[in-house]
């Protein structure tokens, strides 16, 4: 997978010698006479950049082969020159050899007096924030409308006396009654509510429920050992007096917990204490040459520093789980990630999503052909470290290093989970621009082409683009990212935070029946 050697200034990239197909640079036009090494090749379409064409003839069934990986098999013959993508290519599916463990490699750990630092927030418990806010949090979709309308009453001028403050948020959300309970969906929601609860990014919260719910309040504090105290509230309408005298007293709560949430301070802590999302959306065919490789890059100076990466969206690795469970730190470390990926194919059988191979229309206009390509992208923002642990969604992570969380490809519900399960920071790589953000943990979006990132630079924080330019290694722009990250969690503003993203896209995962 290295792309050591890779020349990207090309009009034509190679990424490894055995691959039959190259990825354009720029937009290529008919007839086009283009130079590969020492042969030379005739385009024979029109060829948007970002997508594949063919190093040579490839008969129809052989094996299409892009960083040396397979990705699919001709569908008819294919002639050097060719365009190549969904018109051309079958997904095909087929045992792999996981290779448990074979690919682990000691990770050379910096001392612990040299890792690098940032300006976090120390909560009296010893757990680190990045950023500083208080939560409201719905146990049912039934007090959606009143944490709203709380969270709306603390306007800037009424937060005004307390600057440490980063502000108040509701996490509604669209479940919590009509679900089967006990169940697997009730779990995860709950599990899901109380990652958020126990979060260090926020300093306070306040739980509101209707009453008459399935997911009681009082059950939901029980069942994930929360308890009502300083920072820790809990409303419930019906015994409030309805709707308008539980944002009243909602108010007042928050009113309490606002000066002890301001007395705060930020002051240098080890890098150790970061814990990043790692999620893509829009990508495209750049997203596996600079972006992702780019993260990886960055995610293994993290590790090496104490820090933890978590790799989810367990569809977007469906094709390439072998690149993972060779690194798994133990064969059960790498079972764990193949039982989560028979689940989702039981889970999925029938039905036209994305694990079965279809992917997206801004994938496939950006040169992606399906599942298997964009899956090879996408597990390369998890560096080359060890997989040291495989948890389930929103499941709280209590390893340091590499790990993975089970979870959709859905962004809004993958990173729901990661920032339930501790991470403190996303980084979000996309292709096609996506306009994501996320509370309490603030998002860094990273582009994988220069146009896009000029185009839609008020949404985007990194250009990785630069990659493709010439401008930087993907070594070097991984320490970039690094760097970047250290400013982000120390409360440097990033660009979806300066636009007020983040108050929609806390999203858990629906998993069963609605009744």
């Amino acid at each position: 997978m290295s792309q050591a050697g890779t020349v990207l200034s090309e009009p034509l990239i190679r990424l490894n010698a055995a691959d039959n197909v190259l990825i354009a640079r720029e937009s290529l036009s008919i007839g086009q006479q283009l130079c590969i090494g020492e042969a030379a090749i005739r385009i024979r379409a029109q060829v948007i950049a970002g997508h594949k064409v063919a190093a040579c003839r490839i008969s129809r069934g052989a094996p299409i082969r892009k960083y040396d990986t397979v990705i699919g098999r001709a569908a008819r013959d294919i002639e050097a020159g060719d365009h190549v993508h969904t018109h051309n290519v079958e997904l095909i599916d087929f045992e792999r050899d996981p290779g448990f463990c074979l690919d682990v490699r000691p990770v050379e750990y910096v001392a612990e007096a040299d890792r690098a630092t940032f300006n976090g927030i120390v909560r009296p418990d010893g757990r680190v924030a990045t950023r500083n806010f208080i939560g409201i949090l719905a146990s049912v979709n039934c007090s959606s409308t009143v944490i709203k309308n709380i969270a709306a009453w603390f306007t800037p001028e009424r937060l005004a006396p307390y600057p440490n403050v980063d502000g108040v948020v509701a996490f509604a959300q669209t479940s919590g009654c009509g679900m089967s309970s006990p169940s697997e969906h009730f779990d995860v929601l709950r599990r899901t509510l109380a990652g958020y609860a126990r979060h260090p990014n926020l300093a306070g919260v306040l739980i509101v429920g209707l009453g008459c719910e399935r997911n009681q309040v009082a059950d939901l504090l029980d069942s994930q050992g929360l308890h009502v105290g300083t920072s820790v509230h809990a409303l419930v309408m019906q015994d409030e007096g309805g709707t308008r005298a539980t944002i009243e007293a909602g108010i007042a709560a928050i009113q309490k917990m606002l000066p002890l949430a301001n007395d705060i301070e930020r002051r240098p802590v080890s890098a150790s204490h970061i814990k990043i999302g790692l999620e893509c959306g829009g990508s495209d065919g750049f997203s596996g040459i600079t972006a992702n490789p780019a993260l990886g890059a960055a995610m293994d100076i993290l590790v090496r520093h104490g820090g933890t990466a978590i790799l989810s969206e367990t569809p977007e690795i469906h094709g390439v789980e072998y690149m993972l469970t060779r690194r798994a730190v133990t064969p059960a470390v790498g079972q764990k990630l193949l039982d989560r990926l028979a689940w989702w194919e039981r889970y999925t059988r029938g039905h036209n999503g994305q694990f079965n191979g279809v992917v997206g229309p801004g994938n496939q206009k950006g040169g992606l052909a399906n599942i298997f390509e964009k899956s090879l992208g996408s597990a390369m923002k998890g560096g080359t470290t060890p997989l040291q642990a495989v948890y389930e969604y929103a499941e709280p992570i209590d390893q340091a290093g590499f790990v993975f969380m089970d979870s959709p490809g859905y962004d809004p519900v993958a990173v729901t989970g990661q920032i339930a399960s501790g991470a403190n920071l996303i980084c979000f790589t996309t292709g096609r621009g996506s306009m994501f953000g996320s509370k309490p943990a603030p998002t860094l979006k990273l582009a994988s082409n220069t146009p896009m990132f000029k185009r839609l630079s008020d949404d985007m924080d990194i250009n990785c683009g630069l990659v493709l330019d010439g401008e930087r290694s993907v070594e070097e722009m991984g320490k970039d990212i690094f760097e970047h990250i250290l400013r982000a969690a120390s409360g440097e503003r990033t660009r979806s935070e300066l636009l007020g993203l983040g108050d929609h896209e806390f999203v858990p995962w629906h998993m069963g029946i609605v009744s």
